[in-house]
C-alpha cells in the first residue's frame, strides 16, 4: 500500500480511495471500515474520493485490515500523488474498468440481437452470455458486500433481478437491465471525477512563486514556503501570492476572483490584501499575514470540500426500496415454491412455476427504467434549452427550492461597468467633458477607463492626443490635453485638495449613494488652482433579463435574495432597483455562511446562483448550486447546474422543469409498482402465468418509457403562473 495516509495513533487520518463514486459506495465503505477493530468513526466522501478514519483513543487500526476490507468491496487505496495526478489528468472513460464494462456489455448486447435475428435457432443463448459477462463484476461486488454483512445493496438487487429473469427465460430483458446499470455506474464515476478536478483547479489561483524581500535584495521563492512576517514584492500585473498587509505603495487591485467586486479597489499602506487578487498599477511591498495553508484561496478550497462532504447524497431510489421490496418478494417466491405442496394437493411443478412467475414480477425492470427514463428526458429537455443539470438528484432538488441567493456581478448585472451620467459643471458641454476624460484614459485598461472610452466611441467623439500622462496611484490619472493640464480623479482625491460648494458635494454624495463610481475631471490652473469641470458616473447595471427572471421566480413562489462581494451601498442600490433583498461586502465564507443560516432557519431548501470563483463555497454549501454560463470553470464545475445561455430567466426554467419531471417520475413509479402489485396477487393466486407476467413487466416498461418521453416536448410558460404559487405552470408534449 502506498503512503496515502497522514496519521498518528491519537488523531484522524485520511485515505484516498479509487472507485468510490456515489452515496451507496460511501455507505458500504463506512459500514465495512466501521466494524474493524480500533476504528471509532468513518466518514467517506465520494466527491473528493477520500475516507476520513477516526481511531479509538490510544489505538492504531491495522492498515492491512483497512486495505483488505476496501479490496473486498472492489475499491483500492491510492497514493496522494497518484490521486492528484488523476485529478489533473483524468483517465478517459473508455479506459476505466466501468467504461470497459459498458463497451463490452453493449457490444455483446448488440451482437446477441444480431445473432438472434440471423439464427433464431440459437434461442436466448447470446443474451444469456451477454447477461453473465455483465453480471460478473456486479455479483463480485454483491458478494463482497455480503461478506461485510451488507446483503441488500444495489448490486445484490441487480444480481437477483437478472438471474431471476434468466431463470424464467427472459434473457434479453436481463441483458438490457445489466447494460443500463453499467451505464449508470459509469456516469457516476465520470461525474465524481469532474467534481474532484473542479476542486483542485481552485489552487491555480495562487501563483507558484513569490518575490521575497530579504535585506535589500529580492529573490524568487515558492509561494507555499511563505510564512507570516516575511515581506514580498508584488509587481504591476502580478497575482498576489499570499494574504498580507501593504507596507509600501498604492495601487488598484482586481479583487474579483475573491470578492466578486466588479471595479478594482484602491489599496494603500495598512490595507489587507488577499491571495489570488491581481495588482494592476504600481509595485507593492507586502507583509505576509497568513501561511499558504491558511490563505484565502486555501480556505475557499476547504469550504468547497467541506460543503460537498456535508451535502447528504440522495440515495438511489431502487437501493433504498430494495431493503423492503426485494426481501419481501423473494421471500414470497420461496414460500410460493415450498408451502403449497406441503399444505395442499398442488403439484411441486405448479408451485415452482408460480414462484418463477413471482420472481419475474419481482424483476424491477420497469421500476429500474421508470425514474431514469423520466430523469433522462428531463435532462435532455433542459440541455436543449441551455439548462445543464448534473444528475437526477439535482433535478429532483431544484423543484423543492424556496429561496434562491443570486450573486450581483455577472449574474444580476452585466459584469462590466457602463457610463450612466456625464455632467458638466462649467460653461463647456457634456461632450467636451467626455472627450477630455476619454483622451486621458486612452491608453488605460482599467474597467472605468474602458467604460468611458466605450461611451465616447458610442457618441462618435474624435479624441485628441494626451501628453505627459501619468497615474496617480489609486486616485486617478493626469496629463496634458490640448495644452490644458487635466486630471481625472476620485472624489476622495478631490475632497483632499479642493473645497466644493454644497450643491456639488450633495450631487457627488447622491451618485455615490446610488452605488456609482465617479471620475471627476479637474483642470490645474495657474490662478484658480484645481477647478472641477464635470464628472462621469459608471455602474455595473442590471442585465436586460434580470427583472423578468426575478418576476418568474416570484410567480413560482420562490424568494430571490442578492449576496454580493461588492460594497454595501452598490449592492443596496442594485437590489432596490430590482426589488429584492440585498446583502453586500461579503467574502466567500460569508456567502456560504448566509446560505447555511437560511437552511437552518426554515428558508430552505436554498439555491445559489453565481459565476465566479468567489461563489464556489456558497455554490457547494447550497442545496443546489447554479452557475451562469459566462462564469469561471471552477464555478461551472462546483455548481450542480449551469445556465449555458447565461439568462437569469433560466433559473425559473430549471425549477419549473424539475417540478414537471418530478410529477412524471411519480406517475411512472405509480404505474410500475401498481402493475406489479396487481400481477403479484394474480400470479400468486394462479390466475396469470409466466407469459402474462412477461407481458405485464414489458408492458409496464413500455408505458413508463412513453410517459417519460412526453417530457421531451417540455415548454416553459412563465407568464401564467399565479404570484406566490408553489404550483408550476408548464407545458408538455401531448
Amino acid at each position: 500500500m502506498g503512503k496515502s495516509t497522514h496519521q498518528s495513533s491519537s488523531s484522524a487520518f485520511s485515505l484516498r480511495v479509487e472507485g468510490m463514486d456515489c452515496g451507496g459506495c460511501e455507505r458500504k465503505v463506512e459500514s465495512a471500515l466501521g466494524r474493524l477493530e480500533g476504528i471509532e468513526e468513518v466518514s467517506a466522501n465520494s466527491v473528493t474520493g477520500s475516507v476520513k478514519v477516526h481511531p479509538r483513543q490510544d489505538t492504531t487500526p491495522s492498515q492491512e485490515a483497512i486495505e483488505r476490507a476496501l479490496n473486498t468491496l472492489g475499491y483500492r487505496l491510492v497514493d496522494e500523488a497518484v490521486a492528484s495526478e488523476s485529478a489533473t489528468s483524468p483517465t478517459a472513460w473508455w479506459q476505466t474498468a466501468k467504461g470497459r464494462l459498458v463497451l463490452v456489455t453493449g457490444c455483446l448486447l448488440g451482437l446477441a440481437l444480431a445473432l438472434r435475428l440471423a439464427w433464431p435457432a440459437l434461442g436466448n443463448w447470446p443474451f444469456v452470455a451477454a447477461t453473465l459477462v455483465g453480471l460478473v463484476p456486479i455479483v463480485q461486488a454483491a458478494w463482497g458486500a455480503l461478506k461485510q454483512r451488507n446483503p441488500f445493496t444495489i448490486e445484490m438487487l441487480m444480481s437477483i433481478a437478472a438471474l431471476g429473469a434468466l431463470a424464467i427465460n427472459a434473457a434479453a430483458e436481463a441483458a438490457v437491465v445489466v447494460f443500463l446499470f453499467a451505464v449508470g455506474e459509469l456516469l457516476e464515476g465520470v461525474a465524481a471525477s469532474r467534481a474532484r478536478r473542479s476542486i483542485s483547479a481552485l489552487a491555480d489561483l495562487t501563483p507558484s512563486t513569490a518575490r521575497l524581500i530579504e535585506g535589500g535584495d529580492t529573490r524568487e521563492v515558492a509561494a507555499a514556503s511563505l510564512t507570516p512576517g516575511q515581506r514580498v514584492l508584488v509587481r504591476p500585473g502580478d497575482r498576489v501570492p499570499c494574504d498580507g498587509r501593504i507596507l509600501a505603495g498604492e495601487s488598484d487591485l482586481d479583487e474579483s476572483p475573491v470578492s466578486g467586486e466588479s471595479v478594482p479597489r484602491p489599496r494603500a499602506p495598512g490595507d489587507d490584501i488577499f491571495a489570488g487578487t491581481v495588482n494592476l498599477d504600481a509595485a507593492l511591498e507586502v507583509e505576509v499575514t497568513r501561511g499558504a495553508e491558511d490563505n484565502t484561496i486555501a480556505r475557499v478550497i476547504r469550504l468547497v470540500e467541506e460543503a460537498q462532504a456535508a451535502k447528504a447524497p440522495v440515495a438511489r431510489f431502487i437501493d433504498r426500496f430494495a431493503n423492503y421490496y426485494m426481501p419481501s418478494v423473494v421471500g414470497l417466491a420461496l414460500l410460493m415454491a415450498v408451502v403449497p405442496p406441503l399444505v395442499s394437493p398442488m403439484a411441486w411443478s405448479e408451485s415452482i412455476y408460480r414462484a418463477l412467475a413471482l420472481l419475474l414480477i419481482a424483476c424491477p425492470c420497469a421500476l429500474v427504467i421508470s425514474t431514469p427514463a423520466a430523469i433522462a428526458a428531463g435532462l435532455s429537455a433542459g440541455a436543449r434549452r441551455g439548462l445543464l443539470i448534473k444528475g437526477g438528484a439535482v433535478l429532483e432538488q431544484l423543484g423543492k427550492l424556496r429561496t434562491v441567493a443570486l450573486d450581483k456581478t455577472g449574474t444580476l448585472t452585466a459584469g462590466t461597468p457602463i457610463v450612466t451620467e456625464v455632467e458638466a459643471w462649467t460653461d463647456q458641454g457634456e461632450h467636451e467633458v467626455l472627450m477630455l476624460a476619454a483622451a486621458l484614459e486612452r491608453d488605460s485598461s482599467h474597467p472605468i477607463a474602458t467604460a468611458i472610452l466605450a461611451h465616447a466611441n458610442e457618441q462618435g467623439l474624435s479624441l485628441p492626443q494626451a501628453s505627459e500622462s501619468r497615474a496617480l496611484s489609486g486616485l486617478g490619472v493626469a496629463g496634458r490635453v490640448e495644452g490644458r493640464e487635466l486630471g481625472l480623479v476620485t472624489p476622495r482625491y478631490l475632497a483632499e485638495r479642493v473645497t466644493l460648494d454644497h450643491d456639488l458635494s450633495a450631487r457627488i454624495a447622491e451618485l455615490e449613494g446610488a452605488g456609482k463610481s465617479l471620475a471627476i475631471l479637474v483642470e490645474h490652473g495657474e490662478v484658480e488652482g484645481k477647478r472641477p469641470l464635470g464628472l462621469i458616473a459608471v455602474r455595473d447595471e442590471p442585465r436586460e433579463d434580470a427583472r423578468a427572471g426575478l418576476a418568474a421566480l416570484s410567480r413560482l413562489g420562490v424568494e430571490a435574495v442578492m449576496l454580493s462581494g461588492d460594497n454595501a451601498r452598490t449592492a443596496a442600490a442594485i437590489g432596490g432597483s430590482l426589488g429584492i433583498e440585498a446583502h453586500g461586502e461579503l467574502m466567500p465564507e460569508d456567502k456560504a455562511r448566509r446560505v447555511q443560516q437560511w437552511q437552518a432557519t426554515g428558508r430552505g431548501p436554498v439555491g445559489k446562483v453565481g459565476d465566479g470563483i468567489n461563489d464556489a463555497p456558497a455554490l457547494a454549501a447550497a442545496d443546489v448550486g447554479i452557475a451562469m454560463g459566462g462564469g469561471t470553470d471552477v464555478a461551472l464545475e462546483t455548481a450542480d447546474a449551469a445556465l449555458l445561455k447565461n439568462r437569469v430567466t433560466g433559473i425559473a426554467e430549471l425549477i419549473d422543469l424539475s417540478r414537471a419531471t418530478l410529477r412524471n417520475v411519480k406517475t411512472n413509479v405509480a404505474l410500475a409498482l401498481g402493475l406489479k402489485a396487481i400481477f403479484l396477487v394474480t400470479t400468486a393466486l394462479g390466475i396469470t402465468g409466466l407469459w402474462i407476467a412477461v407481458m405485464a413487466d414489458t408492458g409496464a416498461t413500455v408505458l413508463v418509457t412513453l410517459n417519460a418521453m412526453r417530457l421531451l416536448g417540455y415548454r416553459f410558460s412563465p407568464g401564467t403562473t399565479p404570484a406566490n404559487s408553489a404550483s408550476p405552470h408548464y407545458s408538455e408534449a401531448r
